[in-house]
């Protein structure tokens, strides 16, 4: 082990955007992936960096705060963020890419790197006595044994529900039962809507209800994270729940009727040759035979072909307060870094953010040096917060994942009623405090 600089377990978002900062800077890594020997319930390739559930990585407006962490991100010059752009497909104001292509540019980057050896095998045990750098990025699908000697050395680990939506071949769309049209005619034409008249929805309403379900006995009690629920978990809610969510049909006016309708459903594109179609915020747990069912029933799925189906999986994730500090390493062994999902972090910039700031931590380690103190009113300050329980919003309360959000910044000194004007001028505050900070330390 003494060959190599720093060790790195888990080839997705964060130990991705890890192994390339640290190698790219002339650290050697040995990164550890057990993709393909092991799989988990979740993954479909071997490729590094896979997107397992949507493949939209959120807002790039520049008043929100996926967009101020995607800025601050690519000012620290992140590889995935950069990748994604590459990669990306028409989806509006939301930065959607080919998952395929963009996890093939970052396995074929990352095996063919000069300072990365990659090595396929599983980490079993938390190496908590290392003394060479090592970080843990095995993100939410940690495999069993891992995830059993976490919960047993840190004295527990916590679960939530995550859920996938089914992705239909374009082929087997009827185009003619919807049309092309961004939400309020912003960023193009680039989702595939389905209008349903209020007995429509209805029907389908009904039909999610009814349907068999999935069971998972191991962890059917867990919680399901927000962002990311099944739909039928949100319809029993209430029945115009899912009109006034994934539904909704505010500025989707449908050009053959001139009205906007009851309800919408929404398909975004997969890739950049459109032969595939996510069905957005659909996640679901009804059974395969379900699925086939009751979406086909939707008037331009009759005939729907489903190049992956819906499902829910079990993410893991610690106690970050209880154990890390804010420089993503761990409080019983300075050595031992973490990183992703994993410390509590939701969303896929959120891990690459958190792979970023453990890649910039082992630097200084390295060096000899201290540690970096990202400053706490920008959106990489704040997650180094958040996962050490120095923000007001992960300190003293129950720790559950969360993501970035505006919250989290400092708030203006002077109240601005405008809530736009006050949201950029935040934003703008955290941007150029974070370009300040980049520029006079940052891989100096």
């Amino acid at each position: 082990m003494a060959e190599y600089d720093v060790i790195i377990a888990g080839a997705g978002l964060a130990g991705s955007e890890a192994a390339y900062q640290l190698a790219s800077h002339g650290y050697k890594v040995k990164l550890i992936e057990m993709r393909p020997d092991k799989t988990t319930p979740a993954h479909e390739s071997d490729k590094f960096g896979e997107l397992v559930c949507s493949n939209s990585l959120k807002s790039i407006d520049g008043t929100t705060s996926s967009g101020l962490l995607k800025k601050e991100l690519s000012l620290y010059g992140s590889f995935l963020i950069d990748t994604a752009y590459k990669c990306s497909v028409p989806a509006g104001n939301a930065l959607a890419v080919d998952r395929h292509a963009f996890s093939n540019i970052i396995t074929d980057t990352l095996k063919n790197h000069k300072n990365i050896d990659v090595e396929c095998s599983e980490l079993k045990e938390m190496p908590l006595d290392t003394k060479t750098p090592f970080l843990i990025a095995t993100g939410p699908l940690t495999s069993d044994d891992l995830a059993s000697d976490i919960k047993e050395k840190l004295g527990g680990a916590l679960y939530f529900a995550d859920a996938i939506s089914p992705i239909i071949d374009a082929e087997s769309i009827d185009m003619d039962k919807g049309y092309f049209l961004g939400r309020y005619n912003k960023g193009g034409d680039d989702y595939f809507n389905i209008p349903l008249t209020e007995e429509e929805y209805n029907t389908f309403y009904d039909d999610i209800m009814n349907a068999p379900k999935t069971a998972f006995h191991d962890f059917e009690d867990i919680a399901y994270f927000e962002g990311c629920m099944p739909i039928e978990v949100m319809a029993g809610r209430g029945r115009n729940t899912l009109a006034f969510g994934p539904m909704k049909p505010v500025g989707l006016i449908d050009p053959k009727t001139n009205k906007t309708p009851y309800a919408v459903i929404q398909l975004r594109k997969e890739n950049k040759d459109a032969t595939a179609f996510n069905i957005v915020g659909f996640q679901t747990k009804m059974t395969i035979g379900a699925q086939k069912e009751v979406f086909r029933k939707i008037p331009a799925l009759r005939t729907a072909e489903f190049l992956r189906f819906g499902s829910v999986h079990r993410n893991t994730y610690i106690i970050g307060p209880k154990h890390l500090t804010r420089y993503f390493n761990f409080k019983s062994n300075k050595n031992l870094f973490i990183a992703g999902q994993i410390t509590g972090l939701e969303g896929y910039v959120e891990s690459i953010a958190g792979g970023l700031i453990a890649a910039l931590q082992i630097s200084r380690l390295l060096e000899n040096k201290p540690f970096y103190e990202l400053p706490k009113n920008t959106a990489l300050g704040c997650l180094s917060d958040y996962i050490s329980g120095i923000s007001e919003f992960s300190n003293g309360k129950k720790y559950s994942p969360s993501n970035f959000h505006l919250g989290m910044l400092a708030p203006l000194e002077k109240r601005v009623k405008d809530k736009k004007l006050k949201k950029q001028m935040q934003v703008d505050i955290a941007y150029n405090t974070a370009k300040s900070f980049y520029e006079s330390d940052v891989w100096k």
